[in-house]
């Protein structure tokens, strides 16, 4: 669809409307950085109207209602909200409607409201799918009603979402993954990554200072979401966030507390996988004291050099590389890597292959 490459979210934050209880984890008036707010039809014109003014009649439109569950909020509520949504839909201002929710909030009847309205897109927050785990960040639903939810959602021919929270209070890289993967057995259509954060003002920061939590590290939460990307990716859904997404308040100087924030967090997941894939290219090569040169389109130079010059750094220290170069790649060789030396091509890897290039250099250091 072309629309689809000029896209713009309008977003509608409804804090906290609809959770019957706190997780451990959350303050959504931090997170959203909105305050108390009256979720009502004047509430969402006004969203609406204001963001209009700047938006392109080209663009394709999504009106997403974002921070509560958005399919437990009171009946009469949700109707009133939803027929806003459908009236901007029907004059064409707006193209589709997203809503983020629980899974335990999800019925026939929802489903039945949401169509009728003319819904699209509804995303779960699963967080985890182990039992454990979502005892101790009180979810407050289990992973049945996780596999319920979805199933529904499909069945009735919505555009299914998952959002996943690695890092949660007695999670391990272990329940991690397995979430992930039987995440992927849900057949979603896309996913959000976000690696758990101590935001102020919530039961997790008590924890985090008692000592009874400790976060996952930078280092940690960029590995288990580089394994998650690789896998959902390699099974055709689309991840389209990683890392939960600064704001005014929601930075290292602001409400963040402590945990794996990072403004780029997406890149450096990205870097990662590149440097995986480069080191399997390289194995068995003897390079010290040589020179390499790394073929590759503009766009993905930043990427495999990493973030100031990480990647460049580790490779030289790991290969014992003298100095690597970058040249831009010809339009014919858009998506494809090829790494030479000073007199021959020692291999290439296609953007495509750095998801099962990570997935199987993780499993040659399990062996």
């Amino acid at each position: 669809m072309d629309k689809m490459g000029k896209m713009k979210i309008i977003p509608v934050f409804v804090p906290h409307v609809g959770c019957p209880n706190d997780c451990v984890f959350c303050n959504q008036k931090r997170i959203t950085g909105k305050g108390t707010v009256s979720a009502n039809a004047e509430y969402v014109v006004n969203i609406v109207d204001e963001c209009i003014k700047t938006i392109n009649k080209d663009t394709f439109t999504e009106l997403a209602f974002f921070g509560g569950s958005f399919t437990a909020i009171d009946l009469r509520v949700q109707e009133e909200l939803l027929k806003i949504g459908k009236h901007y839909k029907d004059m064409g201002v707006v193209h589709r409607m997203r809503c983020s929710t629980r899974p335990d909030a999800i019925n026939e009847d929802i489903l039945e409201l949401q169509k009728k309205y003319g819904m699209d897109v509804i995303e779960l927050g699963i967080q985890s799918l182990d039992d454990d785990v979502l005892r101790r960040s009180n979810r407050g639903h289990t992973p049945t009603d996780s596999k319920n939810a979805s199933r529904l959602i499909k069945e009735h021919g919505f555009i299914l979402g998952h959002q996943i929270m690695p890092g949660l209070p007695g999670s391990t890289t272990k329940t991690d993954m397995k979430t992930c993967d039987v995440s992927i057995s849900m057949e979603p259509d896309m996913v959000r990554i976000y690696p758990t954060l101590i935001i102020k003002d919530t039961d997790l920061e008590q924890m985090y200072y008692e000592g009874s939590y400790t976060p996952l590290t930078l280092n940690e939460a960029v590995d288990i979401s580089a394994y998650m990307y690789s896998n959902y990716s390699i099974n055709n859904i689309n991840v389209i966030r990683m890392g939960l997404q600064g704001t005014d308040t929601i930075n290292e100087r602001g409400d963040v507390i402590a945990g794996p924030f990072h403004p780029a967090f997406r890149q450096l997941v990205e870097e990662k996988l590149y440097l995986s894939s480069v080191l399997m290219t390289l194995k068995g090569f003897d390079l010290k004291g040589k020179d390499i040169y790394i073929c590759a389109d503009k766009k993905l130079i930043s990427s495999i050099a990493g973030q100031r010059r990480s990647n460049i750094n580790n490779l030289k220290a790991i290969l014992s590389i003298r100095n690597i170069f970058f040249r831009e790649s010809t339009s014919a060789e858009e998506g494809l890597i090829t790494i030479y030396n000073e007199q021959n091509k020692l291999g290439s890897f296609e953007r495509k292959e750095i998801f099962n290039n990570y997935l199987r250099q993780q499993g040659e250091k399990c062996i």
